[in-house]
């Protein structure tokens, strides 16, 4: 199947149109202003406790109203406000969030600490990041060139303004992370291409997130954990949670752990799937399942089982197939100490990635350090980066944490 589809935005001119800050419908302008009317005049400005105090007399009228009350004259309302003091609102019950609570050194002596430390990719045959400028970054998938939104590309491009439109491809539309947007192309392109890294063979995609099916600044990582499975010198039990379109369990299972493969869209899974057929593997050993990675976590935790390598890639938020919602910062940190609990005695790495979240590595870096809190080994916490081809730049794509256990050495106590 081709694509060669070109989308145009129409603007209203009756109103203007803003999103909810909390992500609901949007909602219109008045425009008033604009076509020459003035605002009333209602006096001095009122102070924000006198707009409280409004509103919470306008709250007890309406629960008043809606026990079969009627409704009394405004002036009579405003005389009893001002003679009558104001009852305080009745307490509303909250459910409390009950948290596991695990004493922790004060010194965290154990694991040792490096950090910052910046890991680079170089890109590889099937990607490299071309160019980058002015919010926009200039990449190559396999024989595609895209162009896609980058918040981080605040410099001037190096390339020419006519390297640039030679791009196959361009994402347009939502501007947010992980905002819905459209593709548009210069040219037919085929729906599906195939890309390779290793012994991996995948599909390409353009995703209406902004997605093309990889994130590639993660070869960087895959290539870690290839090492770390070679260091360990047996075969290691792993454990990929938020996994997506399956790479980071392809590769480790090419070299000959046993791989579970978690994520909580089928859609996902099924890709994790074919990209297992294209590559040759499909006799080393992945569990795919579609599941919650908070639930998953829990019930392995009260099943006994432990694994010797863990790799988490969440999302600033997400959905479960269920409708459970993920938010990073308020989820982390109880998954974490699951995974804590999911951690063999031969334990051999434990690898955390960060994208789209407002924090610090540093803040990453502490909260592995209090949930391993007296094994032996290193955690190593800083920034990923992807280098430009031929070009002197580092783009930041996401945050990292990653712990190893000691060479030669078991981690007890996981």
């Amino acid at each position: 199947m081709r694509l060669g589809l070109a989308f145009v935005r129409r603007k209203s001119k009756a109103t203007s149109l803003s999103k909810s800050p909390k992500g609901g419908a949007p909602r219109a302008r008045n425009a008033q202003s604009k076509k020459g009317g003035s605002r009333k005049d209602n006096g001095p400005k009122r102070s924000f406790a006198a707009k409280r105090d409004n509103r919470d007399g306008r709250d007890t009228r309406l629960a008043r109203d809606a026990r079969g009350g009627q409704k009394e004259n405004t002036a009579v309302n405003r005389s009893n406000r001002r003679e009558q003091p104001r009852s305080a609102p009745a307490p509303v019950a909250v459910e409390p969030i009950v948290r596991e609570h695990k004493p922790t050194s004060a010194r965290f002596e154990t694991p040792a600490s490096v950090l910052p430390v910046m890991v680079e990719m170089n890109g590889w045959e099937d990607y490299a990041l071309l160019d980058m400028g002015h919010g926009q970054k200039l990449e190559r998938y396999g024989r595609y060139t895209v162009i896609r939104p980058e918040a981080q590309a605040m410099g001037a491009p190096r390339l020419s303004e006519s390297e640039w439109k030679r791009a196959d491809a361009i994402f347009t539309g939502d501007v947010e992370e992980e905002g819905p947007g459209r593709w548009k192309f210069a040219k037919q392109v085929d729906e599906i291409w195939q890309m390779k890294y290793g012994p991996a063979t995948f599909n390409g995609q353009f995703m209406s997130f902004r997605h093309v099916g990889v994130f590639p600044e993660q070869a960087a990582h895959w290539d870690w954990v290839g090492q770390q499975i070679k260091k360990a010198d047996r075969q290691l039990k792993i454990l990929n949670l938020f996994g997506y379109t399956g790479l980071a369990s392809l590769l480790p299972a090419a070299l000959g752990a046993h791989v579970t493969h978690v994520d909580a869209s089928k859609k996902a899974i099924g890709w994790a799937r074919e990209n297992q057929e294209l590559s040759g593997l499909e006799d080393k050993p992945i569990r795919w399942i579609c599941d919650d990675a908070m639930k998953f976590v829990e019930r392995e935790v009260r099943r006994g089982n432990t694994y010797d390598g863990i790799i988490l890639d969440p999302p600033k938020y997400g959905r479960g197939p269920n409708g459970e919602v993920w938010d990073f910062f308020e989820n982390v940190p109880h998954m974490l100490a699951c995974v804590r609990k999911l951690l063999s005695p031969n334990a051999q790495f434990l690898l955390m990635s960060s994208y789209a979240i407002r924090a610090s590595f540093l803040s990453s870096h502490e909260l592995m350090r209090e949930c391993l809190d007296g094994l032996p080994g290193t955690i190593e916490s800083g920034e990923l980066a992807i280098r430009e081809l031929n070009g002197p730049r580092l783009l930041s794509t996401s945050l990292f944490s990653r712990w190893s256990a000691p060479d030669n050495t078991k981690a007890e106590g996981a």
